[in-house]
């Protein structure tokens, strides 16, 4: 296990909401926190709409692959976090789990899932802050 802390993101299909949360989080905390995603019952493919929102941020999912919840994903993650999908992840002593209530961008439009996206944004941005306060000053 890394010294770094770990976030693992879950929804239910792994294919939108957890993705671009992961993506956020790579992309704003580099290699300083390790980020996992997957679901329940992953898709085949991630959501196009959250692709091209990324892609609109600067940010390429698009190679992406939905993976499935694993106990060993939560046991080496230190924040679970679900996405308001009604998903629950296997409880594990000294995890921190949190729950972001976030629209499912499935069967959404572009304009919507970009609003999506920047909630997601705001949410790990203070994140990022709780995790790492000591870089946030």
């Amino acid at each position: 296990m890394s010294d770094k802390p770990s976030v693992l993101f879950v929804c239910v299909h792994n294919a939108g909401r957890s993705q671009m949360a992961a993506a956020w989080l790579a992309h704003l905390a580099g290699d300083r926190i390790e980020v996992r995603s997957a679901g329940s019952n992953p898709s085949d493919t991630i959501n196009p709409a959250a692709v091209e929102a990324m892609a609109e941020a600067g940010i390429d999912i698009s190679a992406e692959t939905p993976k499935i919840l694993t106990v060993d994903a939560v046991k080496e993650s230190d924040v679970c976090i679900t996405m308001g999908c009604g998903d629950t992840c296997p409880v594990f002593p000294g995890k921190r789990y949190l729950d972001w209530q976030l629209d499912d961008p499935s069967g959404q439009d572009v304009a919507a899932v970009r609003r999506i996206r920047d909630d997601i944004k705001f949410l790990v941005e203070g994140l990022i802050k709780e995790i790492l306060p000591e870089e946030s000053k």
